[in-house]
């Protein structure tokens, strides 16, 4: 297995780009999560993938954060999803937009992504219930980025569950959190938040 890919970006024509290492050049398909956070071409990129082997061929998926690939690789297992719809998720929707519409079960934010319908919005939702890790609700975690701001939400969103609200009720009042707001003012935030709705 092609765990991570770590190259020159010498092509980019979307979902596919192209990344040389030593001469060799691996053709990869990003969702365009991926895609809108890729340097320029001619610079270094490094990359997370899955590969696929099928009777018609290999392909490779590339993504910019190891939690796009843990939801891509989720989105698979759902009966009826193949490689290209899982990539219109991750392309329609931010992995903590995904993970937060899953652990809310609302159906209508995945509805809006192209090619997704209504069953297969409460499909997803169905079969990916406690299937996506809590922390990815919070935020992700770039290559090379700094954890400050996950480090914080996943805090936040760890206090809150440990003050016995359940995950829908945490997730709910973290919503529309700033990702800057630090761990205390958080939790003020969203008792504020949790108190107004009991």
């Amino acid at each position: 297995m092609i765990g991570r890919i770590t190259g020159t970006l010498i092509e980019k024509n979307p979902p596919a780009v192209v990344v040389d290492v030593h001469g060799l050049g691996y053709e990869i398909d990003v969702p365009m999560s991926t895609f809108y956070n890729l340097p320029a071409t001619g610079e270094k990129v490094s990359l997370f993938t899955h590969l696929a082997i099928r009777e018609d061929g290999h392909f490779l998926y590339g993504f910019g954060t190891v939690d796009e690939r843990v939801a891509f690789r989720q989105l698979l297992k759902v009966s009826g999803i193949g490689a290209r719809t899982a990539l219109s998720v991750l392309s329609g929707m931010s992995v903590t937009e995904l993970a937060q519409a899953i652990s809310l079960q609302e159906a209508g934010r995945i509805i809006k992504v192209p090619g997704i319908g209504k069953k297969t919005a409460e499909r997803l939702l169905l079969e990916l219930r406690d299937k996506l890790p809590k922390t990815m609700a919070a935020g992700s975690v770039k290559v090379g980025a700094g954890e400050t701001a996950m480090d914080a939400t996943s805090d936040i969103l760890n206090a809150l569950l440990a003050l016995g609200y359940n995950e829908r009720e945490a997730l709910g009042a973290m919503k529309n959190m700033p990702a800057e707001t630090s761990v205390s003012d958080g939790i003020r935030q969203a008792l504020k938040l949790l108190s107004k709705s009991t």
